[in-house]
């Protein structure tokens, strides 16, 4: 490859010389797109222009799975195999795909093919789903060879539904809100107020609304905004995560695709109530339509004067950053994410200390998930005691969930705080598919639980799902019917932890791989007596000495499934 035209790419490396290593993945991202892979001596040319050893680099591509150092087909094509899609056929459709390729005559366009199964892409309303050189295409196994091929297959809609529309207000248009658009529907007032408004009152609001986390941890967002804002130092940052690769979880994907401003005039508030300058959001590298809904909206808030110097005439500054990221589960964790963007392999960091003191650049840091921060606005504009109109006590305002699997009307769902499971399932999402019952619902993706029907009158709320043991998690519930083998769905998340393990921590490294190898046992029936014990042991271990939530909760579905279908665990 030595006459690789690297003019192309030098070009581009020419705007990152400043910023050094934290450019790393966007000039990676650049390599291969110019290329269609890295070759050595565009990596090598990465290398110079960040002053980021070669070895390190290398260290970086084979991490994330999106990046390729060898060469790859014209077109990429990545079938998912999360269990929502496993259900609608997806294996089928890989071997189908796979066997149209070899069929191929010699030279025809399907002989430049790489295909490859992918975990959640983030499209389970649509399954099965593919990624078609980064290009969505819903059920998958309706499109003719051809159009899937060529990347003509059908494209995603939001499916919404719900009984309330704030956080999807601007959602399910058939487009992507613009600026002016966005304007016109309210848009930015919530700014507004919030620059005449003192910037502790602010956090003060977000407190008495009683806003936590949407992406699973639920902390109260009004006292992680606080722990920054009093943390010393001049330099703080405000990082959105968006990097949604729970299996089962896409309203994040809807609200980005949507709705982007909404989400950057949350992160601007964030900023100036905490006083910082900067803010990221970081998007999963199998988002690359959010990725450029997102990038323009920045583009197009800056120009407006809603980024920048003196945002609305005010002294405030502040600006934002749009990164992708390049596949890779573990970066949803909030210190492996900063260690992304910093330009590393993903490796969650020891905590204490905490991201609100040392967080991104080792500097005082806020870091929210997509859905939280589209509430910010929602609570500025209209304040804390109507947002708690709606929802419980302990659990105000509204929730999107995500429902895919075995359902009548899969989709994204948004309501109130409190109603029940079965009024979401049955009620607004048709319930089960006909002719079929419930036979198990998975809460919070494949670090959740399974429900059973006896659940189906639990209320959708932080405190009654605790109450039941079932995490609220990001909003993910996956249905599935009496006919589907549960042993296999449990194998399904131990694969999925197994090759999304990091391998940082023995715990979890180690751990993931035993689960995964006894559950592959157990799904060819071939169960010993001491699986039962080997599963609760790994499990336990995992959970109470790994180093971050994905070792943490990579058996809580297992050991759910094994506390309500223990037959599946046992000797025949």
């Amino acid at each position: 490859m030595s006459d690789l035209d690297l003019s192309p790419l030098l070009h581009r490396l020419e705007s990152y010389h400043s910023r050094g290593r934290t450019s790393l993945l966007p000039a990676l991202h650049d390599a291969q797109q110019i290329y269609g892979y890295i070759p050595r001596v565009a990596a090598e040319a990465v290398g110079q222009a960040l002053n980021v050893p070669l070895a390190e680099i290398y260290g970086v591509i084979e991490f994330y799975s999106l990046f390729y150092s060898q060469p790859v087909g014209k077109t990429v094509i990545h079938v998912c195999n999360d269990p929502a899609c496993a259900l609608a056929g997806s294996e089928t459709l890989f071997k189908q795909i796979r066997f149209q390729q070899e069929a191929a005559p010699t030279g025809n366009s399907s002989s430049s093919l790489t295909i490859e199964m992918a975990p959640c892409l983030g499209l389970c309303e649509h399954a099965p789903a593919v990624l078609v050189q980064g290009q969505p295409v819903a059920r998958a196994d309706r499109q003719t060879w051809q159009d899937l091929v060529s990347g003509r297959g059908e494209r995603p809609s939001s499916l919404l539904g719900g009984t309330v529309s704030i956080l999807t207000a601007n959602c399910g248009l058939g487009h992507t809100v613009e600026l002016s658009e966005y304007l016109d529907l309210g848009g930015y007032q919530a700014l507004r107020k919030a620059l005449q408004t003192p910037p502790r009152q602010i956090i003060e609001e977000i407190k008495a609304a009683g806003l936590v986390g949407r992406g699973g941890a639920a902390f109260p967002t009004g006292l992680k905004w606080e722990a920054a804002a009093n943390a010393p130092g001049s330099v703080k940052y405000v990082v959105c995560n968006a990097d949604e690769a729970e299996p089962g979880t896409f309203k994040d994907r809807v609200l980005m695709e949507d709705d982007p401003h909404s989400i950057l005039e949350g992160i601007i508030i964030a900023g100036y109530a905490i006083g910082a300058q900067k803010g990221y959001v970081y998007i999963r590298g199998e988002y690359l339509l959010p990725y450029q809904a997102m990038k323009k909206a920045v583009e197009d808030a800056r120009e407006a004067g809603f980024l920048g110097n003196n945002i609305l005439d005010t002294d405030f500054n502040f600006d934002i950053e749009i990164r992708r990221g390049a596949g890779a589960y573990i970066c949803g964790e909030e210190t492996a994410l900063f260690e992304s963007i910093e330009g590393k392999r993903g490796f969650p960091r020891l905590k204490p200390p905490f991201p609100t003191t040392h967080g991104l650049f080792g500097k005082p840091t806020v870091i929210n998930n997509v859905e939280t921060l589209a509430n910010v606005p929602v609570i500025i504009r209209k304040g804390a005691a109507h947002y708690r109109k709606l929802g419980t006590e302990k659990s105000p305002g509204s929730k999107l969930f995500c429902l895919s699997g075995d359902v009548v009307r899969p989709g994204l769902y948004e309501v109130p705080f409190g109603i029940p499971f079965h009024h979401l399932l049955y009620d607004l999402a048709g319930g089960v598919r006909p002719g079929h019952h419930l036979q198990a619902a998975l809460f919070g993706g494949a670090a959740g639980a399974f429900a059973t029907p006896d659940h189906l009158n639990v209320r959708l709320t932080f405190e009654d799902l605790k109450e039941a043991g079932l995490p609220l998690g990001s909003g993910v519930i996956t249905v599935f019917d009496e006919t589907r083998d549960l042993r296999d769905i449990c194998l399904r998340l131990a694969r999925f932890f197994a090759e999304e393990s990091c391998g940082k921590c023995y715990p979890c490294q180690m751990g993931t791989q035993r689960q995964f190898e006894i559950l592959e046992r157990i799904a060819r029936g071939e169960v010993q007596q001491e699986d039962w014990e080997r599963l609760q042991d790994v499990g336990w271990t995992m959970t109470d000495s790994s180093l971050c939530g994905l070792g943490q909760t990579a058996a809580s579905a297992i050991l759910s499934a094994m506390k309500h279908f223990p037959h599946l665990f046992q000797p025949i």
